[in-house]
């Protein structure tokens, strides 16, 4: 063990003349030597794994019961594959070899998928038909009828075959009508995409448009192999035919064949001709068909008439003669014209004798009693309909009005009274707050024009002042000089005596109003 670990290292030891080499130029040398030995190569397998990454590159495992190969299919690539893998299905995939240095890994870069046989495309295609099937894509009830005369046909097909010159060439001998052709790819790696792109397309275009919406589509293709028709199998189309709102015939190769848009449109034919055939009638059938209705309209509306006629003959001779209606109706006229004169003097003379007999009831007596009769109840209604019940209304009602005017009275007193004393009250609360009973006390109010004079200060830089009494004023210098210039003005009011001190004034009625102003004394 000892010699192990104390080996010196083989660039030390004498006679190593093997290359080194770093990891990158082994990993680019392997590269080389794969791609250069194998190139361009066919793998069969069965698909394992597959992954397809946000960036679109697909990534999937092909393996047989020992070993496993992993396949990369770029972004760019998976548009022109014919098949697109899937899990459990055998393929036959067909790239180039490489390495892959980051991770010391080979694998196969494939742009090219095949079935490897009709078996496993069989198995993938009833794997689909039950996974649709399950969704309810086959329902009968979800199936459209077709239009009995569709104006305008859309047919998704290629346009250099002979499938659309066999519908135009059926449709023109039937029943000409217009046809729009969406030209696809009815095989290879772009039918699928192409065909529902058409017939989302059909679908998107508004009726009665610059360019009008088809009343009914035909897929068509004519006969192949199960690989040459393998683009109608594919879900993307089975489910477009599904979601058509326009009705939809497949006409996918020959009556044998059959694919899975079969089984979603809303009616199969066998052949594009066929497919023709369903969209629209026979025109010289309908015509025929129309002209025989017309003679059967004809001869059932003049066959009627003849029926309603016989019956109308054979009514009018059970009827009888209009002669021998009416002469019962004679008879019974003359009868009644003959006793006609008779019967009115009659009546007259009886209408007669109940005058008479009403005219002798009517005495003279008679009619002084009714007269009378109707006299007393005329005074009776009278004196029923007396004055006094209104005339006592009257009274009471007079006495009321003068109770309230009575009433009226006494308050327009009250409320005069209450004003009254109310402005006495302002009054007197007006002579208490007025400065000429501070004047009646001994004071005195200077003024220097309008102006009062409340500081000495004022009343130096004035020329002349006037001083108010409560009995005048009078003008003054301030100065003290000339005062002759005198003026009293006497005020209405006498000069008070001396007086006595003033009495305490009796203490106010509590019952009288003073206007909410109390004394000051």
């Amino acid at each position: 063990m000892s010699d192990l670990f104390d080996d010196p290292a083989p660039s030390d030891r004498p006679g190593q003349n093997a290359p080194e080499f770093t990891v990158s130029e082994i990993s680019g040398e392997v590269k080389r030597t794969l791609e250069g030995t194998f190139g361009r190569i066919r793998v069969k397998g069965e698909v394992g794994r597959v992954f397809k990454a946000r960036s679109g590159h697909l990534y999937y495992d092909i393996k047989d019961d020992r070993s496993v190969l992993a396949c990369t299919t770029w972004k760019g690539q998976i548009s022109s594959l014919s098949v697109v893998p899937e899990e459990g299905l055998e393929v036959v995939v067909t790239g180039r070899l490489t390495a892959f240095g980051g991770q010391s890994k080979y694998n196969m870069n494939v742009d090219e998928v095949a079935v490897a046989g009709q078996g496993a495309l069989m198995a993938l295609l009833e794997k689909r038909k039950k996974q649709l099937e399950a969704e309810g894509l086959f329902a009968p009830e979800r199936k459209k009828p077709l239009p009995y005369l569709p104006q305008i046909i859309g047919v998704v097909t290629s346009p250099s075959g002979a499938v659309i010159r066999d519908i135009l060439h059926r449709l023109r001998d039937r029943f000409p009508r217009k046809v729009l052709v969406w030209p696809v790819a009815v095989q290879g790696a772009n039918c699928a995409a192409e065909v529902a792109r058409a017939i989302d397309g059909f679908n998107q275009l508004t009726p009665g448009g610059a360019l009008p919406r088809p009343d009914l589509i035909i897929v068509a293709r004519g006969g192949g192999s199960i690989e040459d028709l393998w683009g109608f199998n594919e879900e993307i189309v089975a489910r477009a035919a599904a979601g058509s709102q326009i009705p939809l015939i497949s006409a996918v190769g020959h009556e044998t064949d059959t694919t899975l848009i079969d089984f979603v449109s809303d009616r199969r034919a066998p052949t594009p001709t066929a497919a023709a055939e369903l969209a629209v009638p026979v025109r010289l059938e309908l015509l025929g068909w129309v002209e025989q209705q017309g003679a059967r309209l004809t001869r059932g509306a003049g066959q009627a008439v003849q029926n309603r006629r016989q019956r109308l003959n054979d009514l009018s001779r059970a009827l009888p003669k209009p002669d021998t209606l009416l002469e019962t109706p004679r008879q019974r006229l003359d009868q009644v014209s003959y006793r006609l004169p008779d019967a009115l003097i009659r009546g007259v003379d009886r209408r007669r004798l109940k005058l008479s007999e009403a005219a002798a009831s009517l005495r003279p007596a008679t009619l002084r009693q009714l007269v009378q009769g109707r006299r007393d109840g005329l005074k009776n209604l009278s004196s029923r309909l007396s004055l006094r019940p209104i005339e006592r209304e009257v009274a009471r009602q007079g006495d009321r009005l003068a109770q309230l005017a009575q009433r009226m009275n006494a308050l327009q007193s009250q409320r005069l009274q209450q004003a009254r004393r109310g402005l006495d009250a302002t009054g007197r609360q007006l002579e208490i707050l007025s400065y000429k009973a501070t004047l009646e006390r001994g004071y005195a109010v200077v003024r220097h024009g309008s102006d009062v004079v409340t500081r000495a200060a004022g009343a130096r830089g004035a020329d002349h002042l006037r001083i108010e009494f409560a009995d005048g004023e009078i003008a003054v210098h301030p100065d003290g000089s000339d005062a002759g210039a005198k003026t009293v003005q006497q005020s209405t009011a006498q000069t008070p005596a001396p007086s006595k001190p003033a009495a305490r004034k009796p203490k106010a009625d509590p019952g009288q109003d003073d206007g909410g102003q109390g004394t000051l004394f």
